[in-house]
Parts: structure tokens; C-alpha cells; sequence
């Protein structure tokens, strides 16, 4: 979904540094077609100096982009040259005239790139200076003299622009910031409701098992070891899903084991088989909730719908794709007819990128089968 982002970018920095390569081109021209003599030292210094400074700022201008953190120290760079050019120009006649194309265009880039990342004072007090600077470069080495009074105007214009597309990218990135939290937020939601789900689940069982406790009071001490451990479940399970709703990242660190999510999900109600090359494999906490899901569901279906004597979990790898399995030898018509929450199910496997499929194997088995893919950072958002 983001494949074209990266493709872009690459687009726009071409284009920029090929119009700073153009600028250059013409700039060679100006000098060619400058008639200044530059005399005594001074001169010739400045004639050896001068001509690498609207390269030095284009090289600064693009600098911006490996290190956008470093915006407001590049563009006083870039400024600075450029009104050292000017001062020199406008103190020492004899100088040699230093054409500034590329430098107006360079210190253009910086404006812009500080109105869409510095705040907002800083940013204005950049673009007031940025704009003094484009205007400043060509009325004081050229003149006001018309044709080269429309050099200014041009500046004036492009600062303009260059104002414009700034805060268009910087209104753009606020609505990309807003956007990216409503989806954090819809993801902490949904999380918040598999909490309850899981935590239910587990309790549900201390219920069950405390209740067995007082049928079996003469022999209780290993079913409250059972309720202990089945508390300690709810716990940790509690915990980490909270930890993520805490989290101020977009998507969760991957750090559950798929093989414990499983076994936590059929519980005694199946045999549970994990591949050897699946078994320790991290997943991302969203996935790991909506496999927990599914695997629920697949099995309350089970106790619910069929008379079933044996109900195997299968989890494994088959490409690129992991595939959970669960399968039972009690298939009845309403099983065969695809209900009992299969819809459901299917809904969270697609959020996951995979497909679900949902039928009988061979006269007497019914297989619920989900293949996800392995690729867990390209996963949709959302899940």
C-alpha cells in the first residue's frame, strides 16, 4: 500500500536536483557573459572563492533531505552564503558578479523545508529572512536598472511559492499525523474489546474449575492448583494486551510466541501439534490476539455444533503463509451448511491479509483451515 511513497520521493529529489543543475548551467552562462574585471588581489581571491558559493548552498539545499532534523542549521548556512555573496558585491564594486540563480533557488528549497517542519516561529522568522535574502541577492549585484529589475520581482514571486508549497506539505503532514492517530486509536479499541474477550475466556474457566473444586472437596489440592494456574493466564494476558493499549506506537512490538498463543487458545479442549519451524515464531501482539480469536471460535463452535470425539489444532508453515487447522470428527448439517461464526472468522483473517475456508474433509471430518501470511510487517492496518 505504500509501495509508491518511496517511488515519489525519488521523483521529487530528481526533479530537484536536476532544476539545481539546470540553475547551475545558467549561472555558467552569466559569467561567461559578465564583462566585471576583477583587479588587485582582492579581486582575484574573490574570483577563486566566489563562484563555488551557489554550489556550496546547492550542495546545503540538498543536504535537507538526509538530515531533516538539521533544517534550521543548513537553511542559516545556506542564507549566510548567500548574503555573504551580496555583501561582498555590494561593499567591493570591482568584485567579480556572482550570478544568483542557484543560490535564490537554494535558499527557496530551505524556506520552504522550514515552513513544513520548524515551528511556527521559527519558521516565520526563516521565511522573513529567506525572503530578504532572494530579494537582497539580485537588487544589489545587478542593479534596479531595467531588464534587471524584474530579477527581484522573480524572487519575490518564487519566495511566494516556495511559502505556499511549505505550508501546503505542512497542513498535509498535520493531516497525516491526525490520520495515523485515529487509526491508533480504532487498533487500541479493538484491542480493548479482545481484552475482554480473552480475560472472559480465562475466567470462565476458574469459574468452571472452582466449581469442580467443590464437587471434589475430599481431593482439592490439584484442582486449585488448576484455578491458580488458569488466574495466572488471565493475568498475563490481561497485562500485555494493557501494556499495549499504553503504548503510544502504531502497531505492537512482535513478542508473543506463536506456539504458547495455540496452546493458550485450544486449551484441554484439543490436541494441539506446532511445527518445529513455527513454534517459537514472534508474532506481532495484533495478530496474536485475532489468531486467538479465531482458534475460540473455531472450538466454542466445536462444543456447541458437533459431536465430536477427537479435535486436533494444527499450526504450520506452507510457504510463505502460515496455516492454523482445526479439525473434528463431528460434522453435522449445520456445520456442512458453513455457519457458526464462520463469517466471523473470516472477517479477522482477511483483516490479516489471509482467507479462511471452512468445510468437510473426506464423510465424517470438518476442517476450518486460515492461512495468514508470514510477512507480518506488510499487514494491513487496522487488524
Amino acid at each position: 500500500m505504500t509501495a509508491g511513497v518511496p517511488t515519489a520521493r525519488r521523483s521529487v529529489f530528481v526533479a530537484e536536483v536536476g532544476a539545481l543543475l539546470a540553475a547551475q548551467a545558467v549561472d555558467a552562462v552569466l559569467v561567461v557573459q559578465a564583462d566585471a574585471v576583477p583587479r588587485g588581489i582582492t579581486g582575484s581571491l574573490l574570483t577563486v572563492v566566489l563562484p563555488y558559493a551557489g554550489s556550496a548552498t546547492a550542495v546545503l539545499a540538498v543536504l535537507r533531505r538526509r538530515f531533516p532534523r538539521r533544517v534550521e542549521l543548513l537553511a542559516g548556512a545556506v542564507v549566510g552564503l548567500s548574503l555573504l555573496g551580496t555583501a561582498v558585491a555590494g561593499l567591493a564594486p570591482r568584485a567579480p558578479l556572482q550570478p544568483v540563480v542557484t543560490e535564490v533557488l537554494a535558499v527557496l528549497l530551505v524556506a520552504a523545508a522550514g515552513c513544513r517542519r520548524l515551528p511556527v516561529w521559527r519558521a516565520a522568522a526563516l521565511a522573513v529572512v529567506a525572503g530578504a535574502t532572494a530579494v537582497l541577492a539580485p537588487s544589489v549585484r545587478y542593479g534596479l536598472d531595467y531588464p534587471a529589475a524584474l530579477f527581484p520581482v522573480a524572487a519575490a514571486l518564487a519566495w511566494g511559492a516556495a511559502l505556499a508549497l511549505g505550508l501546503i506539505l505542512r497542513d498535509a503532514d498535520a493531516r497525516h499525523r491526525r490520520e495515523l492517530e485515529r487509526i491508533r486509536t480504532e487498533d487500541r479499541l479493538q484491542l480493548a474489546r479482545d481484552l475482554h474477550d480473552l480475560v472472559a475466556h480465562h475466567v470462565t474457566g476458574i469459574v468452571v474449575r472452582t466449581r469442580a473444586a467443590q464437587a471434589l472437596a475430599q481431593h482439592p489440592v490439584e484442582v486449585f492448583d488448576e484455578i491458580e494456574h488458569a488466574a495466572a493466564e488471565a493475568l498475563t494476558a490481561t497485562r500485555g494486551l494493557v501494556g499495549v493499549l499504553r503504548s503510544d506506537d502504531p502497531l505492537p512490538s512482535p513478542s508473543l510466541v506463536l506456539g504458547d498463543v495455540v496452546r493458550a487458545a485450544a486449551g484441554t479442549d484439543a490436541a494441539v501439534h506446532v511445527a518445529t519451524d513455527v513454534e517459537a515464531l514472534l508474532v506481532p501482539a495484533q495478530v496474536s490476539v485475532a489468531l486467538h480469536r479465531v482458534l475460540l471460535e473455531a472450538l466454542t463452535n466445536v462444543r456447541r455444533h458437533a459431536s465430536a470425539t477427537e479435535v486436533r489444532v494444527t499450526a504450520r508453515s506452507d510457504g510463505d503463509e502460515l496455516v492454523l487447522e482445526v479439525e473434528n470428527d463431528g460434522v453435522t448439517g449445520e456445520a456442512a451448511d458453513g455457519g457458526h461464526g464462520v463469517l466471523g472468522m473470516g472477517e479477522r483473517v482477511a483483516a490479516l491479509g489471509g482467507e479462511l475456508v471452512a468445510g468437510p474433509r473426506g464423510s465424517d471430518r470438518w476442517v476450518v483451515t486460515a492461512r495468514v501470511p508470514l510477512a507480518f510487517d506488510t499487514l494491513p492496518r487496522g487488524v
